[in-house]
């Protein structure tokens, strides 16, 4: 028989379940409340109480994190999990609404109150640029775009609202910001990037008090139900790996370790993060979810972090090469090297098993058990989940909320980068004028919500096609111009049938496809057939605005002379009118490069202070323009 802890009441005798939200209702003021249920005791007290009740079965299912696909209400309460994970593309339903979503939340939720304890669980999601999983969403510009604003109070707002939609579904926890100091365009995750400059990167931890608060306090005053946990991640150095190979190896000294991948780091915990995501990477061969001196040593111990550490979706597997090699010794290294949360995410029993047989070998200490399940329990008291464990019905209406998307587009608009406007040093291309008798639009990325998206929205590696609600960018275009302008859209149209209709001028939009993590890794960094035809088709024929659309600089140099004007637009999300703002002259450009654009592969990697430093366009580049407004009154 399953024995249950219980207090009772001196006169009614009646159980009261520890753990659950309303515990403590109704019982009388003689008993001893037990420490954990009480919201005004210290942190740490509560934390302390609920330890001690807890045996090691209940202590290594809180550091295990299931995916959402193998996860019950059954599961979690057998195995006393911890966490549940949305992994990308991972979502209850094609479409799913909001209270869809928040229903599964809640479901897995129960599973966990009804568990001896009642410990909630917490539940993460990439939420990477907005709650992009998650249809209907507002989808803001990837990181790569946002350190072009160089607005730290921009991102903040965009956190915050990003945190918004997420607690719209029901879930308190989002794997963001990337903070990786992306070195080397080659490598598939430079988009969630925000520059090559770790002082860029630093500023943009200003999205971690946007999502949470600003910092883990001591006392149990909790986060409001309007924030989310943080995670800043890949800890360290994920940005450096040779030839930009995702999940390989940064070689380098320790003080450029520091100096470069390391300072975000340290602003993150400032602003006190809950939580940080050891890479898959390794640091001159030495693989970062084994590394005790990195993550015990310098982040826990020098820098004094105290959320918990979590790992990679099947990061521990990766230890050994092949993955699962060596399993027990896979969870050995990772839980000694400081690891308290383990993304399993499949393979729960088999973890669960072999993390309980090293314990109760003596092979990995109680104290490293504690110390783990510490750290959990008090990111969980601190987001207030023992008191509200449960979704909040009344944020529903804040998925794709319009002050959301209003900010997106903002967003879009700071993020672009005007690269080149004329092709004789005299006729200024841009602001187009809306005024025209016939334009033409191109390109496979100009009416594909998909692409302007990139990787992590609604699916993993992202998708093409109008997979979500947003305004594509020849919507926007036809938003913007005169009434009587006529608008043509060919995606690939021939030389000849630009030249036979007259067009007034044209717009190019081409790019990169959607790709996330190894997928997109590119030793040659061009853009996808047919883009570079499509390029040379129009921008032969007629005066042209060529707009590329990638998570990175990517191969134009060659084209460059066709073209009459040239805007970097990174990937902006579902908000295309943002770009409409700026193309139009209702809005200036202001973005300033974040990374250095090459003229050739064979260039990379190359950095702003680098030796030989010879970009096509260097860091901090950026023509400007003013509003029409502005420009009609000077």
């Amino acid at each position: 028989m399953k024995v249950v802890n219980v207090v009772r009441t001196l006169h009614t005798r009646k159980p009261v379940l520890l753990g659950t939200p309303c515990a403590v209702s109704g019982v009388r003021s003689q008993v001893r409340v037990p420490e954990v249920q009480r919201p005004q005791a210290a942190l740490y007290v509560r934390v302390r109480d609920l330890m001690g009740r807890m045996t090691l079965e209940e202590k290594i299912g809180q550091m295990t994190q299931i995916e959402r696909s193998v996860a019950s209400q059954d599961i979690i309460k057998k195995y006393h999990i911890g966490s549940v994970l949305i992994g990308g593309g991972s979502a209850p339903a094609p479409q799913a609404s909001a209270k869809t979503w928040m229903d599964m939340a809640d479901d897995f939720q129960k599973g966990a109150l009804s568990d001896r304890l009642g410990i909630p669980i917490i539940i993460g999601i990439d939420a990477i640029h907005g709650h992009n999983t998650v249809y209907n969403a507002t989808i803001f510009p990837h990181n790569v775009g946002l350190g072009v604003t160089r607005d730290p109070e921009l991102v903040k707002r965009i956190g915050a609202a990003t945190a918004l939609e997420v607690r719209a579904t029901g879930i308190p926890y989002t794997f963001a910001p990337c903070i990786a100091v992306c070195r080397d365009p080659r490598w598939g995750r430079c988009f969630e990037s925000y520059s090559e400059d770790h002082k860029i990167v630093q500023a943009m931890t200003e999205i971690i008090p946007g999502l949470q608060e600003t910092y883990l306090p001591t006392t149990c005053q909790t986060f409001p139900m309007t924030k989310v946990a943080g995670c800043a991640k890949h800890f360290v150095g994920d940005g450096g790996t040779i030839d930009g190979i995702d999940e390989y190896n940064t070689v380098t000294d320790w003080d450029s370790l520091r100096n470069i991948h390391m300072p975000a780091y340290l602003d993150s915990i400032r602003k006190g993060v809950a939580t940080v995501m050891v890479s898959y990477s390794s640091w001159n061969g030495k693989k970062m979810h084994a590394n005790y001196n990195l993550i015990t040593g310098y982040l826990k111990n020098k820098l004094k972090f105290r959320g918990f550490i979590i790992s990679d979706s099947e990061g521990i597997d990766r230890i050994t090469t092949p993955p699962r090699a060596n399993y027990t010794y896979s969870v050995q290294a990772a839980i000694h090297a400081g690891i308290d949360m383990v993304m399993v995410p499949y393979t729960y029993v088999e973890f669960i098993e072999e993390l309980t047989s090293l314990v109760k070998k003596n092979i990995i200490p109680m104290s490293r058990i504690d110390d783990a399940v510490e750290r959990i329990l008090r990111v969980k008291f601190i987001m207030g989940l023992f008191e509200n464990p449960t979704g909040d019905r009344t944020m529903l209406s804040q998925l794709g909320r319009q002050e959301h998307r209003e900010l997106a587009r903002e967003a879009v608009r700071k993020s672009l980068v005007l690269l080149k406007n004329d092709k004789n040093r005299d006729e200024p291309l841009i602001p187009l004028p809306k005024k025209a008798r016939k334009i033409l639009v191109a390109g496979s990325h100009a009416d594909n919500i998909g692409n302007q998206c990139g990787g992590w929205t609604i699916k993993w590696h992202g998708q093409s096609g109008n997979i979500t609600v947003g305004t594509t960018i020849l919507t926007a275009v036809k938003n913007n111009v005169d009434p009587h302008t006529e608008v043509v859209y060919s995606e690939n149209p021939d030389k000849e049938f630009v030249k036979s209709n007259d067009f007034s001028y044209a717009i190019v939009v081409v790019g990169e496809l959607p790709y996330s993590e190894y997928v997109g890794d590119s030793k040659n960094l061009r853009i996808a057939d047919p883009g570079y035809s499509t390029i040379s088709n129009v921008c032969g024929a007629v005066k042209c605005l060529v707009v590329l659309i990638s998570g990175r600089p990517v191969v134009i140099e060659p084209y460059l002379d066709q073209i009459d004007a040239l805007v970097a637009a990174w990937l902006p999300g579902t908000e295309g009118q943002g770009m409409a703002d700026v193309l139009f002259g209702d809005y200036g450009f202001t973005g300033k490069l974040a990374r250095s654009w090459f003229r050739t592969v064979d260039q990379l990697p190359m950095n702003v202070g680098d030796p030989h430093y010879d970009p096509l366009f260097p860091f901090g580049y950026g023509l400007t323009t003013k509003p029409r407004e502005r420009r009609a009154a000077q």
